[in-house]
Protein backbone atom coordinates (compact mmCIF):
# COMPACT_ATOMS: atom_id res chain seq x y z
CA UNK A 1 0.00 0.00 0.00
CA UNK A 2 1.34 3.12 -1.25
CA UNK A 3 1.72 5.41 2.46
CA UNK A 4 1.53 8.77 0.81
CA UNK A 5 4.01 11.39 2.43
CA UNK A 6 3.14 9.37 5.61
CA UNK A 7 6.01 6.75 7.02
CA UNK A 8 5.22 4.47 10.38
CA UNK A 9 8.38 4.83 12.72
CA UNK A 10 9.14 2.63 16.09
CA UNK A 11 5.00 2.51 16.21
CA UNK A 12 4.20 6.03 15.94
CA UNK A 13 3.35 7.35 12.79
CA UNK A 14 5.39 10.43 11.53
CA UNK A 15 3.84 12.97 9.24
CA UNK A 16 6.45 14.67 6.77
CA UNK A 17 5.12 18.54 6.26
CA UNK A 18 1.47 18.47 7.96
CA UNK A 19 0.27 21.11 9.59
CA UNK A 20 -1.31 20.51 13.03
CA UNK A 21 0.80 17.77 14.46
CA UNK A 22 2.22 20.40 17.30
CA UNK A 23 -0.44 22.34 17.45
CA UNK A 24 -1.86 25.31 15.14
CA UNK A 25 -1.50 28.52 14.10
CA UNK A 26 -3.97 29.57 11.46
CA UNK A 27 -2.81 30.38 8.06
CA UNK A 28 -4.51 32.61 5.76
CA UNK A 29 -5.55 29.86 3.73
CA UNK A 30 -7.27 27.64 6.85
CA UNK A 31 -11.37 26.05 5.53
CA UNK A 32 -14.01 27.90 5.87
CA UNK A 33 -15.27 25.50 7.74
CA UNK A 34 -12.27 26.17 10.49
CA UNK A 35 -12.85 29.35 10.70
CA UNK A 36 -16.50 29.35 11.36
CA UNK A 37 -15.70 26.60 13.89
CA UNK A 38 -13.20 29.04 15.73
CA UNK A 39 -16.03 31.53 15.97
CA UNK A 40 -18.38 28.94 17.41
CA UNK A 41 -16.26 26.19 18.76
CA UNK A 42 -19.01 24.78 20.94
CA UNK A 43 -22.10 24.50 19.18
CA UNK A 44 -20.81 24.40 15.48
CA UNK A 45 -23.38 22.45 13.58
CA UNK A 46 -21.19 19.80 11.45
CA UNK A 47 -17.98 19.93 13.49
CA UNK A 48 -18.05 18.47 17.53
CA UNK A 49 -15.52 19.86 19.85
CA UNK A 50 -13.17 17.29 20.58
CA UNK A 51 -10.41 19.56 21.87
CA UNK A 52 -10.24 17.34 25.37
CA UNK A 53 -10.75 14.05 24.22
CA UNK A 54 -8.85 11.74 25.54
CA UNK A 55 -7.45 10.50 29.55
CA UNK A 56 -7.08 13.85 31.70
CA UNK A 57 -8.06 16.22 28.95
CA UNK A 58 -5.68 14.88 26.38
CA UNK A 59 -2.69 14.99 28.84
CA UNK A 60 0.11 13.93 26.30
CA UNK A 61 2.24 12.45 28.91
CA UNK A 62 0.17 8.87 30.94
CA UNK A 63 0.49 8.86 34.59
CA UNK A 64 3.73 6.91 36.02
CA UNK A 65 2.70 5.32 39.22
CA UNK A 66 5.72 4.13 41.22
CA UNK A 67 6.47 0.64 40.96
CA UNK A 68 5.16 -1.70 42.96
CA UNK A 69 6.11 -5.39 42.05
CA UNK A 70 7.59 -7.22 39.38
CA UNK A 71 5.96 -10.28 37.98
CA UNK A 72 8.76 -12.18 38.25
CA UNK A 73 8.79 -12.18 42.18
CA UNK A 74 5.53 -14.00 41.77
CA UNK A 75 6.17 -16.40 39.45
CA UNK A 76 6.01 -15.67 36.22
CA UNK A 77 8.77 -17.09 34.22
CA UNK A 78 9.67 -15.70 30.67
CA UNK A 79 10.37 -18.91 28.86
CA UNK A 80 7.44 -19.17 26.21
CA UNK A 81 8.14 -20.41 22.79
CA UNK A 82 6.22 -21.45 20.07
CA UNK A 83 5.75 -25.32 19.04
CA UNK A 84 4.98 -26.30 15.70
CA UNK A 85 1.51 -26.45 16.78
CA UNK A 86 1.46 -25.01 19.95
CA UNK A 87 3.03 -22.43 22.61
CA UNK A 88 5.84 -24.97 25.45
CA UNK A 89 6.48 -22.98 28.84
CA UNK A 90 5.08 -22.15 32.09
CA UNK A 91 1.79 -20.55 32.28
CA UNK A 92 2.50 -16.90 34.06
CA UNK A 93 -1.00 -15.60 33.72
CA UNK A 94 -1.93 -17.09 37.63
CA UNK A 95 1.26 -15.17 38.79
CA UNK A 96 1.09 -11.85 37.11
CA UNK A 97 -2.98 -11.71 37.84
CA UNK A 98 -1.91 -12.09 41.40
CA UNK A 99 0.68 -9.38 40.94
CA UNK A 100 -1.75 -7.00 39.70
CA UNK A 101 -4.80 -8.13 42.22
CA UNK A 102 -2.07 -7.55 45.06
CA UNK A 103 -1.11 -4.02 43.92
CA UNK A 104 -4.59 -2.73 43.55
CA UNK A 105 -5.54 -4.15 47.13
CA UNK A 106 -2.28 -2.13 47.99
CA UNK A 107 -3.72 1.21 46.76
CA UNK A 108 -2.13 0.94 43.23
CA UNK A 109 1.35 1.11 41.41
CA UNK A 110 2.89 -0.16 38.62
CA UNK A 111 3.26 -4.27 37.54
CA UNK A 112 6.69 -4.41 35.92
CA UNK A 113 6.77 -7.07 33.15
CA UNK A 114 11.02 -7.48 32.58
CA UNK A 115 11.81 -8.26 28.52
CA UNK A 116 11.03 -11.86 28.20
CA UNK A 117 8.20 -14.27 26.34
CA UNK A 118 5.76 -15.25 28.69
CA UNK A 119 3.06 -18.25 28.23
CA UNK A 120 -0.74 -16.59 29.67
CA UNK A 121 -3.46 -19.66 29.30
CA UNK A 122 -5.79 -17.06 31.32
CA UNK A 123 -6.82 -13.28 30.57
CA UNK A 124 -5.30 -10.52 32.77
CA UNK A 125 -7.85 -8.71 34.85
CA UNK A 126 -6.83 -5.21 35.89
CA UNK A 127 -9.86 -4.62 38.41
CA UNK A 128 -8.26 -1.87 40.51
CA UNK A 129 -8.19 1.52 39.74
CA UNK A 130 -4.41 3.15 39.77
CA UNK A 131 -3.00 0.02 38.91
CA UNK A 132 -0.55 -0.44 35.49
CA UNK A 133 0.72 -3.33 33.85
CA UNK A 134 3.87 -1.80 32.27
CA UNK A 135 6.43 -4.13 29.88
CA UNK A 136 9.86 -3.31 28.74
CA UNK A 137 8.59 -2.10 25.20
CA UNK A 138 6.12 -3.42 22.41
CA UNK A 139 9.16 -5.11 20.90
CA UNK A 140 10.62 -6.65 24.46
CA UNK A 141 8.16 -8.03 26.30
CA UNK A 142 5.31 -10.18 24.84
CA UNK A 143 2.90 -12.43 26.11
CA UNK A 144 1.98 -15.88 24.19
CA UNK A 145 -2.28 -16.22 25.13
CA UNK A 146 -2.94 -19.80 24.80
CA UNK A 147 -7.11 -19.69 25.10
CA UNK A 148 -9.96 -17.79 24.25
CA UNK A 149 -12.84 -16.58 26.16
CA UNK A 150 -15.14 -19.09 25.24
CA UNK A 151 -12.81 -21.54 26.78
CA UNK A 152 -12.05 -19.51 29.96
CA UNK A 153 -15.47 -17.82 30.73
CA UNK A 154 -18.04 -19.29 28.48
CA UNK A 155 -20.08 -18.92 25.47
CA UNK A 156 -21.62 -15.98 25.17
CA UNK A 157 -24.76 -14.87 22.91
CA UNK A 158 -26.14 -11.75 21.98
CA UNK A 159 -29.02 -9.79 24.60
CA UNK A 160 -30.54 -9.27 20.92
CA UNK A 161 -31.06 -13.29 20.21
CA UNK A 162 -29.83 -14.72 16.84
CA UNK A 163 -26.81 -16.80 16.66
CA UNK A 164 -24.13 -15.13 17.32
CA UNK A 165 -21.27 -14.84 19.75
CA UNK A 166 -20.93 -11.60 21.82
CA UNK A 167 -17.10 -12.22 22.25
CA UNK A 168 -16.99 -10.72 18.18
CA UNK A 169 -17.51 -7.22 20.40
CA UNK A 170 -16.39 -8.05 24.01
CA UNK A 171 -13.31 -8.71 26.30
CA UNK A 172 -10.42 -9.23 26.09
CA UNK A 173 -7.06 -11.09 26.84
CA UNK A 174 -6.60 -8.32 29.00
CA UNK A 175 -9.36 -6.64 30.57
CA UNK A 176 -9.33 -3.05 32.22
CA UNK A 177 -12.80 -3.20 34.44
CA UNK A 178 -13.66 -2.27 37.67
CA UNK A 179 -13.75 -5.72 39.97
CA UNK A 180 -17.64 -5.33 40.94
CA UNK A 181 -18.48 -4.44 37.58
CA UNK A 182 -16.44 -7.13 36.20
CA UNK A 183 -17.55 -10.10 38.17
CA UNK A 184 -21.24 -9.50 37.32
CA UNK A 185 -20.89 -9.23 34.07
CA UNK A 186 -18.63 -12.77 34.25
CA UNK A 187 -21.29 -14.06 36.32
CA UNK A 188 -24.29 -12.77 34.10
CA UNK A 189 -22.28 -14.03 31.07
CA UNK A 190 -21.93 -17.76 32.62
CA UNK A 191 -25.39 -17.94 33.61
CA UNK A 192 -26.88 -16.87 29.61
CA UNK A 193 -28.13 -13.96 31.42
CA UNK A 194 -26.54 -11.77 28.35
CA UNK A 195 -26.08 -8.70 29.74
CA UNK A 196 -26.28 -4.69 29.18
CA UNK A 197 -22.32 -3.72 29.63
CA UNK A 198 -22.59 -0.25 30.13
CA UNK A 199 -22.03 1.93 33.72
CA UNK A 200 -25.83 0.83 35.47
CA UNK A 201 -25.50 -2.81 35.56
CA UNK A 202 -26.64 -5.48 33.59
CA UNK A 203 -30.12 -4.68 33.57
CA UNK A 204 -29.32 -1.18 33.50
CA UNK A 205 -31.26 -0.61 36.64
CA UNK A 206 -28.01 -0.39 39.11
CA UNK A 207 -28.22 3.27 39.56
CA UNK A 208 -28.98 6.16 42.24
CA UNK A 209 -30.09 9.93 41.33
CA UNK A 210 -27.68 12.38 42.86
CA UNK A 211 -29.81 15.30 41.62
CA UNK A 212 -31.79 16.36 39.10
CA UNK A 213 -30.58 18.96 36.43
CA UNK A 214 -32.16 22.20 35.09
CA UNK A 215 -32.26 23.24 31.44
CA UNK A 216 -29.04 23.43 29.52
CA UNK A 217 -27.49 23.92 25.89
CA UNK A 218 -24.98 21.60 24.32
CA UNK A 219 -21.84 23.43 25.03
CA UNK A 220 -22.20 24.73 28.12
CA UNK A 221 -19.53 23.77 30.85
CA UNK A 222 -21.73 24.80 33.77
CA UNK A 223 -25.44 23.13 34.78
CA UNK A 224 -27.61 24.26 37.65
CA UNK A 225 -28.82 21.59 39.62
CA UNK A 226 -31.48 21.09 42.23
CA UNK A 227 -29.65 19.49 45.38
CA UNK A 228 -25.47 20.05 45.03
CA UNK A 229 -25.72 17.81 48.33
CA UNK A 230 -24.01 14.84 47.23
CA UNK A 231 -21.08 16.28 44.58
CA UNK A 232 -18.10 17.97 44.90
CA UNK A 233 -14.87 18.61 42.94
CA UNK A 234 -13.37 15.62 41.71
CA UNK A 235 -16.42 13.54 41.80
CA UNK A 236 -16.98 10.99 38.50
CA UNK A 237 -20.89 11.45 37.71
CA UNK A 238 -22.94 10.01 34.70
CA UNK A 239 -25.49 12.62 32.88
CA UNK A 240 -28.79 10.74 32.43
CA UNK A 241 -30.99 11.43 29.75
CA UNK A 242 -33.65 9.74 28.89
CA UNK A 243 -36.21 9.93 25.64
CA UNK A 244 -39.60 10.79 25.20
CA UNK A 245 -42.62 9.28 23.85
CA UNK A 246 -42.05 11.28 20.35
CA UNK A 247 -38.20 10.21 20.48
CA UNK A 248 -36.99 13.81 20.73
CA UNK A 249 -33.89 13.00 22.31
CA UNK A 250 -32.78 10.79 19.30
CA UNK A 251 -33.80 13.84 17.07
CA UNK A 252 -31.84 15.76 18.30
CA UNK A 253 -28.40 13.27 18.01
CA UNK A 254 -29.42 13.01 14.54
CA UNK A 255 -29.56 16.95 14.53
CA UNK A 256 -33.42 17.93 14.68
CA UNK A 257 -35.28 19.29 11.41
CA UNK A 258 -37.72 17.58 9.00
CA UNK A 259 -35.63 14.63 8.34
CA UNK A 260 -35.16 12.90 11.79
CA UNK A 261 -38.63 14.22 12.65
CA UNK A 262 -40.19 12.13 9.68
CA UNK A 263 -37.58 9.00 10.55
CA UNK A 264 -39.67 5.91 12.32
CA UNK A 265 -37.69 5.14 15.61
CA UNK A 266 -40.63 2.81 17.33
CA UNK A 267 -39.17 0.03 15.28
CA UNK A 268 -35.56 0.49 15.83
CA UNK A 269 -35.54 -1.65 18.47
CA UNK A 270 -31.81 -1.92 19.33
CA UNK A 271 -31.42 1.51 18.69
CA UNK A 272 -33.82 2.40 21.53
CA UNK A 273 -32.55 -0.48 23.92
CA UNK A 274 -29.41 1.74 23.99
CA UNK A 275 -30.91 5.10 25.38
CA UNK A 276 -31.37 6.47 28.31
CA UNK A 277 -27.86 7.99 27.11
CA UNK A 278 -25.06 7.94 29.65
CA UNK A 279 -22.34 10.53 29.36
CA UNK A 280 -19.60 10.00 32.38
CA UNK A 281 -17.67 13.42 33.33
CA UNK A 282 -15.71 14.90 36.10
CA UNK A 283 -17.11 17.70 38.58
CA UNK A 284 -14.55 20.48 38.73
CA UNK A 285 -15.86 23.26 40.57
CA UNK A 286 -19.13 23.44 43.08
CA UNK A 287 -20.34 26.90 43.60
CA UNK A 288 -23.98 26.74 45.40
CA UNK A 289 -26.09 25.38 42.63
CA UNK A 290 -23.65 25.72 40.03
CA UNK A 291 -21.31 22.79 39.27
CA UNK A 292 -18.82 22.99 36.21
CA UNK A 293 -17.90 19.73 33.88
CA UNK A 294 -14.46 18.69 32.78
CA UNK A 295 -15.81 18.96 28.78
CA UNK A 296 -19.26 20.65 27.70
CA UNK A 297 -22.39 19.30 27.41
CA UNK A 298 -22.54 16.99 24.49
CA UNK A 299 -26.28 17.59 24.04
CA UNK A 300 -28.53 19.88 25.64
CA UNK A 301 -30.74 18.88 29.03
CA UNK A 302 -34.06 19.43 28.21
CA UNK A 303 -36.76 19.01 30.87
CA UNK A 304 -38.45 16.68 29.09
CA UNK A 305 -35.42 14.06 28.75
CA UNK A 306 -35.46 14.23 32.53
CA UNK A 307 -31.94 14.86 32.69
CA UNK A 308 -30.20 14.40 36.13
CA UNK A 309 -26.74 13.48 37.36
CA UNK A 310 -26.52 9.94 38.69
CA UNK A 311 -24.18 7.04 40.24
CA UNK A 312 -23.63 4.43 38.05
CA UNK A 313 -20.95 1.81 38.65
CA UNK A 314 -17.75 2.77 40.30
CA UNK A 315 -15.55 3.39 37.79
CA UNK A 316 -11.69 2.26 37.06
CA UNK A 317 -9.66 5.15 36.92
CA UNK A 318 -5.95 5.73 36.48
CA UNK A 319 -5.09 2.44 35.11
CA UNK A 320 -3.55 1.38 32.26
CA UNK A 321 -1.17 -1.05 29.72
CA UNK A 322 2.25 0.07 28.76
CA UNK A 323 5.11 -1.06 26.44
CA UNK A 324 4.10 -4.98 25.60
CA UNK A 325 2.67 -7.08 22.63
CA UNK A 326 0.01 -9.46 23.05
CA UNK A 327 0.08 -12.24 20.52
CA UNK A 328 -2.33 -14.76 20.53
CA UNK A 329 -2.07 -18.49 18.95
CA UNK A 330 -2.41 -18.41 15.50
CA UNK A 331 -5.67 -19.92 13.95
CA UNK A 332 -7.81 -19.24 11.28
CA UNK A 333 -10.36 -16.21 11.72
CA UNK A 334 -13.65 -17.60 12.92
CA UNK A 335 -16.86 -17.08 10.26
CA UNK A 336 -18.58 -13.77 10.93
CA UNK A 337 -20.08 -13.20 14.50
CA UNK A 338 -19.24 -16.16 15.50
CA UNK A 339 -15.66 -15.25 17.17
CA UNK A 340 -14.62 -17.56 19.75
CA UNK A 341 -12.64 -13.98 22.05
CA UNK A 342 -8.66 -14.00 21.42
CA UNK A 343 -9.48 -10.58 21.89
CA UNK A 344 -6.64 -7.75 22.38
CA UNK A 345 -6.96 -4.85 25.09
CA UNK A 346 -10.95 -3.89 26.24
CA UNK A 347 -11.23 -1.00 28.22
CA UNK A 348 -14.89 -1.34 29.99
CA UNK A 349 -16.66 1.30 32.22
CA UNK A 350 -12.96 2.37 32.81
CA UNK A 351 -12.22 6.45 32.64
CA UNK A 352 -8.79 8.27 32.54
CA UNK A 353 -7.29 4.92 31.31
CA UNK A 354 -4.68 4.58 28.94
CA UNK A 355 -2.41 1.87 26.31
CA UNK A 356 0.47 3.21 25.30
CA UNK A 357 3.46 1.26 23.05
CA UNK A 358 0.73 -1.85 22.85
CA UNK A 359 0.55 -4.24 19.95
CA UNK A 360 -1.71 -7.11 19.45
CA UNK A 361 -1.47 -9.84 16.92
CA UNK A 362 -3.56 -12.86 15.65
CA UNK A 363 -6.70 -11.30 17.40
CA UNK A 364 -9.95 -11.74 16.72
CA UNK A 365 -10.86 -8.49 17.88
CA UNK A 366 -8.01 -5.66 18.43
CA UNK A 367 -8.69 -3.05 21.23
CA UNK A 368 -11.88 -2.31 22.79
CA UNK A 369 -13.60 0.88 24.23
CA UNK A 370 -16.96 -0.70 25.50
CA UNK A 371 -18.81 2.01 27.90
CA UNK A 372 -15.28 3.35 28.40
CA UNK A 373 -15.56 7.26 28.45
CA UNK A 374 -11.88 9.34 28.57
CA UNK A 375 -9.67 7.07 27.77
CA UNK A 376 -6.43 7.15 25.49
CA UNK A 377 -4.80 4.53 22.89
CA UNK A 378 -1.55 6.01 21.52
CA UNK A 379 0.85 4.22 19.40
CA UNK A 380 -1.02 1.42 19.19
CA UNK A 381 -1.11 -1.06 16.56
CA UNK A 382 -3.22 -4.75 15.14
CA UNK A 383 -1.02 -7.05 13.13
CA UNK A 384 -1.02 -10.47 12.07
CA UNK A 385 -3.71 -13.06 10.41
CA UNK A 386 -6.65 -10.04 10.21
CA UNK A 387 -8.96 -9.05 12.84
CA UNK A 388 -12.68 -8.90 12.81
CA UNK A 389 -12.86 -5.75 14.81
CA UNK A 390 -9.22 -3.87 15.01
CA UNK A 391 -10.79 -1.33 16.87
CA UNK A 392 -14.59 -1.13 18.41
CA UNK A 393 -16.09 1.58 20.14
CA UNK A 394 -19.34 0.90 21.63
CA UNK A 395 -21.93 0.70 23.94
CA UNK A 396 -22.32 4.27 24.49
CA UNK A 397 -18.58 5.09 24.87
CA UNK A 398 -17.56 8.81 25.13
CA UNK A 399 -14.55 11.37 24.81
CA UNK A 400 -11.93 8.95 23.93
CA UNK A 401 -8.58 9.12 21.59
CA UNK A 402 -7.20 6.72 19.57
CA UNK A 403 -3.91 8.07 18.25
CA UNK A 404 -0.53 6.89 16.38
CA UNK A 405 -2.41 4.01 15.55
CA UNK A 406 -1.68 1.27 12.61
CA UNK A 407 -4.30 -1.55 10.95
CA UNK A 408 -1.35 -3.67 9.68
CA UNK A 409 -2.23 -5.64 6.24
CA UNK A 410 -3.17 -9.45 7.03
CA UNK A 411 -0.60 -11.36 6.87
CA UNK A 412 -2.73 -14.83 5.29
CA UNK A 413 -5.55 -14.42 3.27
CA UNK A 414 -9.08 -14.29 4.71
CA UNK A 415 -10.71 -17.02 5.01
CA UNK A 416 -14.39 -17.45 3.22
CA UNK A 417 -17.62 -16.47 5.42
CA UNK A 418 -15.20 -13.53 7.40
CA UNK A 419 -15.52 -10.06 7.82
CA UNK A 420 -13.86 -6.87 7.88
CA UNK A 421 -14.60 -3.86 9.49
CA UNK A 422 -11.85 -1.10 11.32
CA UNK A 423 -12.32 1.61 13.43
CA UNK A 424 -15.55 1.03 14.70
CA UNK A 425 -18.23 3.08 16.67
CA UNK A 426 -21.66 2.22 17.23
CA UNK A 427 -24.00 2.24 20.18
CA UNK A 428 -24.40 6.26 20.60
CA UNK A 429 -20.91 6.54 20.96
CA UNK A 430 -20.03 10.39 20.70
CA UNK A 431 -17.20 12.45 20.86
CA UNK A 432 -14.49 9.87 19.90
CA UNK A 433 -11.27 10.94 17.79
CA UNK A 434 -9.16 8.69 15.56
CA UNK A 435 -5.85 11.12 14.53
CA UNK A 436 -2.66 9.91 12.70
CA UNK A 437 -3.36 6.72 12.09
CA UNK A 438 -2.37 4.01 8.86
CA UNK A 439 -4.81 1.56 8.09
CA UNK A 440 -3.59 -0.96 5.81
CA UNK A 441 -6.79 -2.61 5.73
CA UNK A 442 -10.42 -1.59 6.65
CA UNK A 443 -13.07 1.17 7.07
CA UNK A 444 -14.43 3.86 8.60
CA UNK A 445 -16.76 1.49 10.42
CA UNK A 446 -19.95 2.28 12.01
CA UNK A 447 -22.31 -0.24 13.23
CA UNK A 448 -25.30 1.72 12.93
CA UNK A 449 -26.77 2.45 16.55
CA UNK A 450 -26.19 6.19 15.72
CA UNK A 451 -23.06 7.26 16.82
CA UNK A 452 -22.87 11.15 16.78
CA UNK A 453 -19.96 13.60 16.69
CA UNK A 454 -16.87 11.54 16.23
CA UNK A 455 -13.89 12.67 14.39
CA UNK A 456 -11.48 11.00 12.03
CA UNK A 457 -8.60 12.92 11.19
CA UNK A 458 -5.15 12.71 9.63
CA UNK A 459 -5.47 9.36 8.64
CA UNK A 460 -3.89 7.12 5.26
CA UNK A 461 -6.78 4.64 4.81
CA UNK A 462 -6.55 1.11 2.27
CA UNK A 463 -10.42 1.34 2.70
CA UNK A 464 -11.50 -2.04 2.23
CA UNK A 465 -13.17 -2.75 4.55
CA UNK A 466 -17.10 -3.24 5.41
CA UNK A 467 -19.57 -1.81 8.10
CA UNK A 468 -22.21 -3.98 9.93
CA UNK A 469 -25.06 -3.41 12.12
CA UNK A 470 -28.77 -4.41 11.47
CA UNK A 471 -31.60 -2.57 10.21
CA UNK A 472 -33.05 -2.71 14.02
CA UNK A 473 -29.98 -0.87 15.48
CA UNK A 474 -31.14 2.48 13.34
CA UNK A 475 -29.57 5.39 11.24
CA UNK A 476 -25.00 4.74 10.49
CA UNK A 477 -24.60 8.34 12.03
CA UNK A 478 -26.09 11.08 14.17
CA UNK A 479 -24.88 14.87 13.62
CA UNK A 480 -21.61 16.43 13.52
CA UNK A 481 -19.41 13.38 12.19
CA UNK A 482 -16.48 14.83 10.52
CA UNK A 483 -13.73 13.23 8.52
CA UNK A 484 -10.64 15.63 8.08
CA UNK A 485 -7.50 15.33 6.05
CA UNK A 486 -8.09 11.54 5.20
CA UNK A 487 -5.88 9.94 2.04
CA UNK A 488 -7.81 7.58 0.79
CA UNK A 489 -4.90 4.92 -1.22
CA UNK A 490 -7.68 2.61 -3.25
CA UNK A 491 -10.16 5.47 -4.46
CA UNK A 492 -13.12 4.13 -2.40
CA UNK A 493 -15.97 6.23 -0.95
CA UNK A 494 -17.56 4.20 0.86
CA UNK A 495 -17.77 5.56 4.81
CA UNK A 496 -15.24 8.35 4.18
CA UNK A 497 -17.11 10.51 2.11
CA UNK A 498 -20.07 10.99 4.01
CA UNK A 499 -21.69 14.01 3.04
CA UNK A 500 -24.42 12.39 1.32
CA UNK A 501 -25.72 9.57 4.30
CA UNK A 502 -24.38 11.51 7.86
CA UNK A 503 -26.47 14.88 8.68
CA UNK A 504 -24.62 18.17 9.82
CA UNK A 505 -21.62 16.02 8.95
CA UNK A 506 -18.15 17.73 7.43
CA UNK A 507 -16.19 16.13 5.02
CA UNK A 508 -12.51 18.39 4.80
CA UNK A 509 -9.36 17.15 2.37
CA UNK A 510 -10.32 13.80 1.58
CA UNK A 511 -8.81 12.13 -1.37
CA UNK A 512 -10.93 11.76 -4.68
CA UNK A 513 -12.57 8.64 -4.38
CA UNK A 514 -15.65 6.82 -6.22
CA UNK A 515 -18.61 4.57 -5.06
CA UNK A 516 -18.00 1.20 -5.17
CA UNK A 517 -19.00 -2.14 -3.54
CA UNK A 518 -20.65 -1.48 -0.38
CA UNK A 519 -23.04 1.82 -1.11
CA UNK A 520 -25.04 3.05 1.48
CA UNK A 521 -28.33 5.34 1.14
CA UNK A 522 -29.19 7.81 3.49
CA UNK A 523 -31.23 7.36 6.53
CA UNK A 524 -32.71 10.92 6.83
CA UNK A 525 -34.84 12.08 3.91
CA UNK A 526 -34.36 15.73 2.82
CA UNK A 527 -31.33 18.12 3.27
CA UNK A 528 -28.50 16.76 5.31
CA UNK A 529 -26.88 19.51 5.81
CA UNK A 530 -23.75 18.35 4.95
CA UNK A 531 -20.86 20.37 4.30
CA UNK A 532 -17.64 19.51 2.10
CA UNK A 533 -14.41 21.30 1.26
CA UNK A 534 -10.94 20.59 -0.39
CA UNK A 535 -12.12 17.62 -2.03
CA UNK A 536 -9.40 15.75 -3.49
CA UNK A 537 -6.57 17.78 -1.93
CA UNK A 538 -5.62 15.98 1.71
CA UNK A 539 -2.07 17.20 2.73
CA UNK A 540 -3.20 20.97 1.41
CA UNK A 541 -6.24 21.49 4.29
CA UNK A 542 -5.41 23.58 7.24
CA UNK A 543 -5.29 22.82 9.77
CA UNK A 544 -4.18 19.23 8.93
CA UNK A 545 -5.54 17.73 11.88
CA UNK A 546 -8.42 18.88 13.67
CA UNK A 547 -8.28 17.08 17.13
CA UNK A 548 -4.68 19.41 17.47
CA UNK A 549 -6.01 22.48 16.07
CA UNK A 550 -8.96 22.16 18.63
CA UNK A 551 -6.26 21.57 21.52
CA UNK A 552 -4.79 24.56 20.64
CA UNK A 553 -7.61 26.95 20.92
CA UNK A 554 -7.45 28.89 24.05
CA UNK A 555 -10.13 26.92 26.28
CA UNK A 556 -13.23 28.80 27.62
Amino acid sequence: MALSRRQFVGGAVAVAGAAGTTGFTAPARSTPLWREFEAAPYTHPQIPYVGRAGAHGGARRAPRPRVVANALTYGAVPDARRGATDVHGTDSAPAINRALAEAGERGGGTVLLPPGTYRIDDYLRIGHSGVVLRGAGSGRTTLLATRHLTELIGPYGSRYGGDKSSWSWAGGLIWLSPQARHASLVGAIRDRAWPFEGWTGNKRDEWSTLTTVRPGRRGDRTVTVDDPSALRRGRLVVLRLADDADHTLLEHMAGGGAGPEAYVWDDKTKLTSYVPYEWPVRITSVRGRTVTLERPLPLDARPEWDPRLISGAEALTDSGVVGLTLEAVETPQSPHLLDKGYNGVTFQCAYDCWAEDVVVRHVDNGFGLVAASACTLRRTRVEGRGSHHPYFCREGAHDNLIEDFRIAARTVPAPAGTQLHGINVEGLSSYNVWSRGVMEMGTFDTHRGMPFANVRTEITVENNGRHGGDASAGPLYGARFAHWNVTVTNGRAGLVKIDTVAPYSATVGISEVREFDQTDVPDFTGELHARVEAYGSPGSVRPGNLYEAQRALSPR
